[in-house]
């Protein structure tokens, strides 16, 4: 929350205290977080009515009107029926633990769990057992198992100031800190103390819901009551062992214990009864010792007391620090909320339910930046063919990159990023794709809206009879009116020289000018030909856009064939994070780059110019809008270059449409690489830079700055691929001499 309160106002709503004379709120300002903590006053003796509709009030009157966006973030179901009639923009359920398997839960709290998970926009889970017990309940679960402030617990690793409750306990200490409750094997820790009496056994926590009465009292063992957070590492830095002496029972089921990491920043081993999330995520650490017995844990003890005279053990260590920072996780659910925002009002968004890797992070062969199609084909070959330990990271929380789809209020299947036309004349990457989708068979059609008149486009011979009044039959006919209009250019060097020299300055106007002045921000007089090339003219009447052997969509769209993709037991996924921040955290042999070049490199030569987008989605209340799929606006008046209408694509059937105004822009995510003479001269000098990483692949659209469709991404990624196995496998035989002699 702190780190959220960096660009948010954060209200933490605290559980009540009572015996107030009236009910009222007392805020204060934490001065070192800015998180606002708000703690209702109630009188005693209120009924559970009464408490409701005073917290209601009391719920109102803290959040007033705040004209910024909303979010409604809950730990506990039990703070939902005094605060579900704030509307929200994001609903947020953060399920830290199964409260329902806590001694004395109450009998409330699983219908209102239920009815929480149904209002939710997004469901957070504090570990990864409990994000495999919730993922099925709800379409946008994410796991978030433990993370650290690790600056904050090494302080414990420095020289400072032994609290004073703790300096006369004689060593070695062994410690704990946090809630002493029914989750705590009391007859552990008694067996330990009795077995070891040289021990000194250090408890540092409340005691909850359990008798003091039920706590083990030995000579060594020491409790010291709570502590607050800043305290911590002083303690810690005493310590040469840190427990979790966990029971094993339904309350610690699901637990990912946040102290395991903290312990280890602090430089203290740790010893842990086998809780599942423990084992999963820190098992193959030398410094997390697993015990099932009290035998095993006291000998896991003395294992770590041992480790302790040998500092290499902090190394592997320190960098499994580095991959589970709260920069990390802060930034991963500030980027679903934002996308949850951004994408509403409630709608949920379809994502990969992988967000955070299932084990803890260790060594891959392959490193991949980017979930769209160059980096998920590369991902799958690479896991699928060559069997590499793969990690895909992308920055937004989803895969499919700029194809990625997702239903809306209405129930169709919308592109969040624009439409995306499959078509392709290769059978290959036609074949390779059908490994993960069956298809829609669809022939794209898009008209033109010209003075409110809609034609076909490209120009065909019935846009020319419908644009002029003319009765062209014949395809000679059609081409003799064109060559009629034409205006010859000596060079044809620009995109404007392009259309004028074939079908005229008048059909040059109408169609081209006004739409490339809007989607580039410059003239095509200014643009290099392949743009206007890419939209032919016709002498015939065949009305599709493209002329592909192949041309269908995936039946059940592109995400759910981009999750298939990445389906391999190899493959992990890490969402919402910046390959800056995963680069060093998460050790690779080798690099596929799908992002920008020019940042890949620091924009050390200037950034290269590229043109985006935004998009406006809308929901009509009609069954359909508009004749095709899609309908373009060629002159300038219009702000929009596009209408989409996703039914067409879809073949779904509803009572409501959906549909999706293009505009472009300046500034926003890089889409088109803008082909001007300078611009690639700018991109050749990054690309002799990319030439020189022999363990970095540059692979896309924006890896290798040009402008291909989809199926033309899929071919370069394969290719590529092909290309990185036949070296590996020439390395290999290269060395298998050396292997063999040794």
């Amino acid at each position: 929350m702190s780190r959220f309160a960096r660009s948010w106002q954060v209200l933490f709503w605290e559980e009540p205290d009572y015996g107030a004379a009236e009910p009222h709120l007392v805020t204060t300002m934490c001065q070192e977080t800015g998180v606002s903590v708000a703690t209702p006053q109630l009188p005693h003796g209120l009924s559970r009515a009464e408490e409701a509709a005073a917290l209601k009030l009391l719920v109102d009157e803290a959040v007033g009107s705040p004209g910024k966006p909303v979010v409604r973030w809950y730990y506990t179901p039990m703070m939902l029926p005094f605060s579900e009639h704030v509307a929200a923009d994001c609903v947020v359920y953060d399920c830290m633990d199964e409260l329902a398997n806590f001694k004395g839960a109450p009998p409330e709290l699983l219908p209102l769990e239920q009815r929480l998970i149904e209002q939710a926009d997004l469901v957070f889970t504090g570990g990864y057992s409990l994000y495999e017990a919730k993922r099925d309940r709800h379409p946008a679960v994410h796991p978030f198992p433990s993370s650290v402030d690790a600056a904050h617990f090494a302080v414990a690793r420095t020289v400072g100031v032994e609290p004073a409750d703790q300096a006369n306990i004689l060593g070695p200490r062994l410690g704990f800190y946090g809630v002493v409750d029914e989750r705590m094997d009391l007859a552990l820790l008694a067996e330990i103390a009795d077995a070891r009496p040289e021990w000194s056994l250090v408890i540092v926590g409340p005691v909850v819901k359990i008798s003091e009465a039920d706590l083990p009292r030995r000579a060594n063992i020491h409790y010291l009551g709570g502590k607050q957070y800043a305290e911590l590492p002083d303690y810690l830095r005493g310590w040469d062992v840190a427990l979790m002496p966990f029971a094993i029972n339904e309350a610690t089921r699901f637990i990912s214990p946040t102290k395991t990491p903290e312990y280890l920043a602090a430089g203290c081993p740790v010893v842990s009864t086998p809780i599942t999330d423990v084992i999963r995520h820190y098992g193959d650490l030398e410094a997390v010792k697993i015990a099932g017995t009290p035998a095993e844990f006291i000998a896991g003890c003395e294992a770590a007391l041992a480790l302790r005279k040998d500092p290499e053990w902090l190394r592997p260590v320190d960098v499994m620090l580095k991959t589970i920072s709260w920069d990390l996780s802060f930034r991963a659910m500030a980027n679903l909320i934002e996308e949850a925002i951004a994408t509403s009002e409630h709608v949920q968004p379809v994502v990969s339910p992988v967000v955070w890797p299932s084990e803890r992070p260790q060594a891959y062969d392959v490193m991949i930046v980017g979930a769209g199609f160059a980096g998920a084909v590369m991902a799958e070959r690479l896991a699928n063919d060559a069997g590499k330990r793969v990690l895909v990271v992308d920055r937004r929380p989803h895969v499919a990159g700029n194809a990625f789809d997702r239903l809306d209020d209405a129930g169709v299947l919308i592109h969040q990023y624009g439409p995306h036309i499959f078509h392709t004349n290769s059978a290959d990457v036609f074949d390779y794709l059908s490994q993960f989708t069956e298809w829609r068979q669809y022939e794209h059609r898009v008209l033109a809206d010209v003075d409110g008149k809609l034609v076909p486009m490209p120009i065909n011979r019935n846009t020319l009879n419908l644009l002029y009044g003319l009765n062209l039959e014949t395809e000679e006919e059609a081409a003799a009116f064109l060559a009629s209009r034409a205006e010859p250019v000596d060079v044809v060097r620009t995109s404007a020289d392009v259309v004028i020299s074939a079908v005229g300055r008048e059909l040059y106007e109408t169609f081209f000018q006004g739409y490339t002045r809007k989607q580039w921000g410059m003239d095509p007089s200014e643009l290099d030909k392949s743009v206007t090339s890419r939209v032919p003219t016709r002498t015939n009447t065949d009305d599709r856009y493209f002329t592909d052997t192949f041309q269908a969509m995936p039946a059940e769209g592109y995400t759910k064939m981009f999750e298939r993709m990445l389906d391999h037991p190899n493959i992990d996924l890490l969402l919402g994070v910046d390959f800056c921040e995963a680069r060093e955290a998460y050790p690779h042999k080798h690099l596929v780059f799908t992002g920008p070049i020019d940042e890949y490199f620091g924009y050390c030569y200037g950034k290269l110019p590229y043109r985006s987008l935004e998009f406006r989605h809308e929901i009509k209340d009609v069954e359909q809008h508009q004749p095709v799929a899609v309908i373009n606006y060629p002159s300038e008046s219009t702000p929009y270059t596009r209408i989409t209408e996703y039914k067409h694509l879809t073949g779904q059937v509803s009572d409501r449409t959906s549909i999706t105004y293009e505009y472009p822009s300046a500034e926003g995510d890089p889409y088109y690489p803008i082909p001007r003479p300078e611009n690639q001269a700018l991109f050749k000098r990054y690309e002799a830079l990319a030439l020189a990483q022999g363990d970095v692949s540059f692979v896309g659209r924006l890896a290798t700055y040009r402008y291909y469709n989809m199926d033309q991404v899929v071919g370069q990624a394969l290719a590529t691929y092909r290309r990185l196995a036949a070296r590996w496998a020439e390395q290999d035989a290269l060395e298998l001499p050396a292997t063999q002699a040794a």
